[in-house]
């Protein structure tokens, strides 16, 4: 099994939570960097073979050409794959609904297609248009070099060596993409804002005067970007689970210690209540002792698992992948039985949940979206994705002062250091700055311990013509769960779908819960 770095797993995990395409027409270009694009003729074609799902569906694919630079409108240009499923009510139709999926580094090209099953009837009154971040998916793609083999955990370790490694792994990485081929002349370029640029010409592309959008995690900061940029461009706008515009990327990392520590409160008081089956404990307190336990001793000898070692930093980010919805309760309590019956020398065969886990790791995806995720987070001079400090010793001070209050997940969010700690090519723009008044309808979940609560909270309170919509639910993600086989939250769903159909926010504020929750 190739085990990757710490930084890698978890840039790349974050990434996950996601015949030839005919070539595009050249574009009119626009006089300035913020100028109006204007149409283009797109030749629209099959999907690529990649494309199972759009193709299936009858979707039509096509590339859109946009500058490299939008401060050189005139230079060298990428292009921009997108997909369209056209409405099916003519007479209905608003206009056009893109998506992004989150990362940073998420290709969605097929990504509006997936919400069609939460947006039921409203689907029919719009063109359902995908694309793929410039230079992710077939969007211009930037490649890094290829990483060396893999250097699996020695039988013996410590913290520091640990954050040692990711630290070298990180700078092994900024190298690898930013000598490779002509990457010095793209990377600078790799920012939201010209994502947002990007989709602003999807639009003038299409011959649409404005946008409807919907953006989850980093697509939903994504969504607010382009309020701010385009404010007259945009229609009917909604994000899912943002952050605060005052933060750095970093600090936004940092901020999720202590919510991701009180989810996991939660999750062992519910995996007490069921020791019978998992023998993590009988109080919460118990299983997190169990946790810990099993953590302290990967600190000092990682675990042998279907013959493999796992340390514990990947045992850390597979924890925060399955606390963040309160569904993967039973998965979450199944990995660390078996990650406990590992350490014990007494795992004859990891279980699905940790087999499942074990083949993502291996996924030729996870390093690709690894990729995605380094472009965008090193790009931004600002938020939504930017600010890392350089200094290495900085994440590791942070990390150890961290394990007091945040024993678990501390080292985590604190340690996590980016390839931008070592990235050459300084952004060329500062962050986004809100500032008006654009009509967003906003959803967040109240035990959200990806991004918290409260950074959708500023950001509510900036995007002064904004409306909430908050769920109190354990979830990264408030629209459409149902879809994705988790307890739907109708109130929610219902809200995004009337404001699509008849464009008008909700009157005040709404708090509601998912369908029969419980705590």
């Amino acid at each position: 099994m190739r085990v990757p770095s710490t930084v890698g797993l978890g840039l790349g995990l974050a990434g996950l939570l996601t015949v030839a395409v005919p070539a595009a027409a050249t574009p009119q270009q626009p006089a300035g960097r913020d100028a109006a694009p204007q149409r283009q003729h797109l030749a629209w074609g099959p999907c690529s073979a990649a494309q199972t799902e759009l193709n299936e569906a009858g979707a039509q694919c096509a590339k859109v050409t946009v500058p490299l630079d939008y401060a050189d409108p005139r230079g060298r240009t990428i292009q921009i794959a997108i997909s369209r499923i056209k409405a099916t009510s003519p007479d209905a139709r608003r206009g056009i609904l893109l998506s992004n999926p989150g990362g940073p580094g998420g290709p969605g090209l097929a990504n509006t297609l997936a919400l069609r099953p939460a947006l039921k009837d409203v689907a029919d009154q719009y063109d359902l248009i995908g694309f793929d971040p410039r230079f992710l998916g077939e969007s211009s793609p930037v490649r890094c070099a290829p990483a060396g083999p893999p250097r699996p955990p020695g039988p013996v370790t410590t913290p520091r060596a640990d954050f040692d490694a990711s630290v070298d792994s990180a700078r092994d990485t900024a190298r690898r993409c930013q000598e490779h081929g002509d990457n010095a002349a793209l990377l600078p370029h790799a920012s939201t804002r010209n994502v947002a640029r990007d989709m602003d010409a999807i639009r003038a592309a299409l011959g649409e005067r404005r946008l409807s959008y919907y953006g989850v995690s980093y697509g939903a900061d994504l969504g607010a970007v382009f309020t701010q940029m385009f404010p007259r461009r945009a229609d009917r706008v909604i994000i899912d689970s943002s952050t605060d515009p005052a933060a750095t990327q970093y600090e936004l990392f940092q901020r999720a210690g202590g919510p991701l520590e009180e989810g996991l409160d939660e999750w062992a008081a519910w995996a007490a209540r069921q020791h019978d089956r998992y023998g993590l404990g009988r109080t919460g307190a118990q299983v997190r002792a169990t946790v810990q336990k099993l953590l302290d001793g990967a600190e000092r000898r990682p675990v042998e698992v279907a013959g493999q070692r796992m340390n514990a930093p990947v045992m850390r980010l597979l924890l925060r992948q399955l606390v963040q919805h309160q569904e993967s309760d039973p998965a979450l309590a199944s990995v660390v039985r078996d990650l406990v019956a590992a350490a014990a020398g007494k795992l004859t065969e990891p279980g699905p949940e940790l087999a499942a886990l074990l083949a993502l790791l291996n996924s030729p995806d996870l390093g690709d979206s690894m990729v995605g995720g380094a472009l965008f987070m090193c790009g931004d001079g600002g938020w939504p994705a930017g600010g890392w400090p350089k200094d290495p010793e900085t994440y590791w001070r942070n990390t150890v002062k961290s394990r007091a209050t945040q024993p678990v997940f501390g080292p985590v969010v604190n340690g996590m250091i980016a390839p931008c700690a070592f990235w050459k090519s300084p952004p060329r723009e500062p962050g986004t700055t809100i500032h008006n008044k654009v009509p967003v309808l906003m959803l967040q979940a109240t035990r959200d311990n990806n991004v918290p609560y409260e950074g959708a909270l500023a950001l509510h309170r900036k995007l002064k013509g904004s409306r909430l919509v908050t769920a109190d639910i354990r979830s990264h993600g408030v629209y459409g769960r149902g879809s994705e086989g988790h307890r739907p939250v109708p109130c929610a769903d219902d809200a995004v779908n009337d404001y699509l159909r008849d464009g008008t926010l909700p009157a005040r504020d709404i708090t509601c819960a998912p369908e029969g929750a419980t705590r």
